[in-house]
């Protein structure tokens, strides 16, 4: 063929490959459009719904003079809304979008889609992290002792040194069961599932024997509450982390969203374009780590959320990571925050943890995904 042919053959696909991207983006960008308006009003009713109903006009009216600077009005009304339940309401809709997040990247980690931070054992480590923090004192010299509300929820301020306490955790309990998995050179992804919910009880259970040491009955009750997943403490002093973490690891894991679609392909496919792989891995190491360490240190550990967000995003646009990690932030958002609203509504005068009700929905979805991978010989040789 002709230098010429070979050259607009070559355009043709460009253009070709363009063409198809162009559909793409504008699905995503309607699907994104679609999710926000539906977080709006997840929100919206969130802040609305409770012991108290309140109308949705009233909870837009508290929050906009609030905004714009102006004194609360007399009554409770106010003081429901911007000091309770708008703080909560956000901190669910980042716990939820950091865990899709995080979920998101773990899976292009270790190229495996039953992996998240609770399966692998993530969330374990980082609950003993920060309970050790508590428990051992260093949660108080940093200034973030437990402190407890008048229903018992653990209402951590999210202060610097659980968190920092919480990502060593999280830090060390993924590289031991990435180590486990990696023994031998293989690499099965059952085995790592394995490895982690192995390392994963074990952590729970030293985390239990350290909760049990803690002295304190209200205290004990407290601790355990908010280790099965719990956003009752949320004050507008817990949201500065998590609001300035997960935003952070949105942006630094968009811009490596062609290096991670590179990774899920394997390290020698990945290499042979140009990235390099170890400096990739060690990164999403630290930055898993510790966008977990932060989530954890302000609502327990949240089980299932990182694994069910990015299949369900994967169905809708498939596996370009572009176009995965902005989508699968919205749907953990809009995930959390109705799930924090019926944890908080379904039961007259008791509160469901969190985790218990996103364990009851991702349980069946890993038992699912599961199933499709033994039935397609994925998980042989595990």
């Amino acid at each position: 063929m002709a230098p010429s042919a070979v050259g607009q053959a070559e355009g043709a696909e460009v253009a070709g490959d363009r063409g198809r991207e162009e559909p793409g983006r504008a699905r995503t960008a309607w699907l994104a459009l679609g999710l926000l308006l539906a977080l709006l009003v997840a929100l919206t009713a969130a802040v609305a719904l409770g012991a108290t109903d309140i109308a949705p006009a009233e909870v837009w009216s508290v929050v906009f003079r609030r905004l714009g600077g102006q004194p609360p009005r007399p009554g409770t009304d106010d003081l429901i809304i911007w000091q309770l339940r708008v703080p909560r309401a956000l901190l669910a809709a980042l716990v939820g979008a950091g865990l899709g997040l995080v979920g998101t990247a773990t899976q292009a980690l270790v190229r495996n889609p039953l992996a998240d931070p609770y399966l692998l054992g993530i969330s374990n480590g980082a609950s003993l992290g920060a309970v050790a923090a508590i428990v051992l004192g260093a949660g108080a010299v940093a200034g973030t002792g437990g402190v407890f509300g008048p229903d018992g929820a653990f209402g951590l301020g999210g202060g610097l040194g659980l968190s920092l306490a919480a990502f060593a955790g999280a830090f060390a309990s993924f590289a031991l069961v990435w180590t486990l998995a990696r023994r031998g050179g293989g690499f099965a992804p059952l085995r790592l599932v394995l490895a982690g919910v192995g390392i994963g009880q074990f952590l729970a259970g030293f985390t239990s024997y350290l909760v049990l040491q803690a002295g304190d009955e209200q205290q004990t009750r407290g601790v355990l509450f908010w280790l099965m997943g719990s956003l009752g403490g949320a004050t507008w002093g817990t949201l500065v982390l998590p609001a300035l973490a997960v935003p952070a690891g949105l942006l630094f894991l968009q811009a490596r969203a062609r290096a991670l679609n590179a990774l899920t392909m394997g390290d020698e496919t990945a290499a042979s374009v140009g990235v390099d792989v170890v400096r990739l891995r060690r990164l999403l190491f630290v930055v898993t780590s510790l966008l977990t360490g932060v989530l954890v240190s302000v609502s327990g550990a949240v089980a299932f959320v990182g694994l069910m967000v990015p299949h369900l995003c994967r169905l809708i646009v498939g596996g370009d990571h572009r176009r995965l990690l902005p989508l699968a932030a919205l749907t953990g958002a809009l995930l959390l925050v109705v799930v924090d609203m019926v944890c908080r509504t379904a039961m007259d005068g008791q509160e469901l943890p969190v985790g218990v009700v996103t364990a009851l929905i991702g349980a069946p979805v890993l038992l699912y995904v599961l199933d499709r991978r033994l039935g397609t010989g994925a998980g042989a040789g595990a």
